[in-house]
C-alpha cells in the first residue's frame, strides 16, 4: 500500500488532479495495489482564509508519506512569489528533492511546431539540479527605493549538490541510449560552472560507456528546435534547467502534456504537471487533464510501479491516436476534463 499525499491547490488544479487520481485508482484495481490518496487543501484559498501557506504539522505529515500529488499553485488574489517560495520551494527544499525531471516526449499523433520532426526525434529528458543555484534564495537589497539601489541574487552551488545530481544524471542515462549532455554557460559563468565541469568529467569516469557531450545553453535552445534528436540525457543547473523545459513542453506538443518530478531518491518526491493555475479556466471542464495523468504515471515509476505506469503511458498513447481528443489546449479537446479522464480510464489496461 502507498500513502500519496494530494494538494490540488488552486484554479485548474483540483479539476486536473482528480482524473489523475482516477487513473491511478484504475491502475492500482489492475495491479492488486492499494493507492491511499490523502487530500491537503493548501493553496491560494488556504493563505487567504489562514494566513499561513504550508503548516509544519502538514510538513512533518508530508514528510512521512510515500509521493506527493500536486495539481497547481497560482491564486490572482495573492501576491505572486509567496505561494511559490512558501509552497513549492518550501516543499524542494525541506524535502531535499535535489532532481527535476523532465521527460520531452513527443507522442504519435501529437503536432510539434518543429518541422520535420517526429516522436523519434523528439525523446529526450532534461535532468535539472533543483534546490542549489539562484534559486536558493542568496542575495539582497541596498538603498532600495533610491536612485542608488542595489541588488544582489547569489548562484550557490555546492559540491555535493552537483555531484548527487550529475550523477543521478549518468544513471539514468545507463538505462537510456547512454548519451549525457552537460549544458551551462562556462565560458562566461567561470567559478561555478568550472565546478560543475570538473565534478562531470570526474564522475564520468566511472561510466566509460556513457559517451559525454557539452553544450552552452544559448546553443542548446537552438539545437533543441533544429537537431533534437541530438539529445538523450540532458543535465543542468536549477535555472537554466527551467528554462529549457519550458521550451521542451512546446516542442513535445505543449503544456497539456508536460509532466514533471521534483525527486528526493532517496526519500519523498512530489509530481506535478507543468502548466499552472489557469484562473480564468477554473471550474469549466475546459483543461486538459493529460500532463497531470502522466505526471501520475512519473510517479508510478518513480514508486518501483513499473507495469502501472506503463498502463498510464499506454493509455494516453491510445487515447491520442484515437482522434476522440480534438485538441491540446484549453477548450479544444472536444472534451470536458471529465471526459478525457474516463477516456483514459476506459483505455487503461484495454
Amino acid at each position: 500500500m502507498y500513502k500519496i499525499a494530494v494538494i490540488p491547490g488552486d484554479g485548474v488544479g483540483p479539476e486536473v488532479i482528480a482524473e489523475g487520481v482516477k487513473a491511478v485508482r484504475r491502475v492500482g484495481e489492475l495491479t492488486n495495489t492499494n493507492y491511499e490518496f490523502i487530500e491537503y487543501n493548501l493553496g491560494g484559498e488556504y493563505y487567504l482564509e489562514t494566513g499561513e501557506v504550508l503548516p509544519e504539522s502538514i510538513l512533518k505529515e508530508l514528510k512521512e508519506m510515500d509521493a506527493i500529488y500536486l495539481g497547481a499553485i497560482g491564486h490572482p488574489e495573492v501576491k505572486p512569489g509567496i505561494l511559490e517560495r512558501g509552497l513549492l520551494l518550501r516543499i524542494r527544499f525541506e524535502l531535499d528533492q535535489y532532481i527535476n525531471l523532465r521527460p520531452i516526449k513527443l507522442y504519435p499523433g501529437v503536432y510539434t511546431p518543429i518541422k520535420d520532426k517526429g516522436p523519434e526525434e523528439i525523446d529526450f529528458i532534461v535532468v535539472r539540479e533543483n534546490t542549489e543555484g539562484l534559486y536558493a534564495g542568496i542575495g539582497g537589497s541596498l538603498k532600495r527605493g533610491t536612485p542608488d539601489e542595489v541588488a544582489m541574487q547569489e548562484m550557490v552551488y555546492t559540491r555535493k549538490g552537483t555531484e548527487r545530481c550529475i550523477r543521478y544524471a549518468y544513471g539514468l542515462a545507463q538505462k537510456r541510449r547512454k548519451r549525457l549532455t552537460l549544458v551551462d554557460k562556462s565560458n562566461v559563468l567561470t567559478y561555478g560552472h568550472d565546478l560543475w565541469q570538473r565534478v562531470f568529467r570526474e564522475v564520468g569516469e566511472e561510466y566509460p560507456e556513457i559517451t559525454q557531450d557539452h553544450a552552452y545553453i544559448d546553443a542548446t535552445c537552438m539545437w533543441m528546435v533544429k537537431n533534437p534528436e541530438w539529445f538523450d540525457v540532458i543535465v543542468t543547473c536549477n535555472m537554466f534547467g527551467d528554462i529549457i523545459t519550458d521550451l521542451g513542453a512546446i516542442i513535445q506538443g505543449g503544456m497539456g502534456l508536460a509532466a514533471g518530478g521534483n525527486l528526493n531518491p532517496e526519500g519523498v518526491s512530489m509530481f506535478e504537471p507543468i502548466h499552472g493555475s489557469a484562473p480564468k479556466y477554473a471550474g469549466q471542464g475546459k483543461i486538459n487533464p493529460l500532463a497531470s495523468i502522466l505526471a501520475g504515471g512519473m510517479m508510478l515509476e518513480h514508486l518501483g510501479e513499473k507495469r502501472g505506469a506503463d498502463l498510464i503511458e499506454e493509455a494516453v498513447m491510445k487515447a491520442l491516436a484515437s482522434a476522440r481528443i480534438k485538441g491540446l489546449g484549453a477548450g479544444q479537446m472536444g472534451l470536458s476534463t471529465q471526459e478525457v479522464g474516463d477516456l483514459i480510464v476506459g483505455f487503461i489496461g484495454s
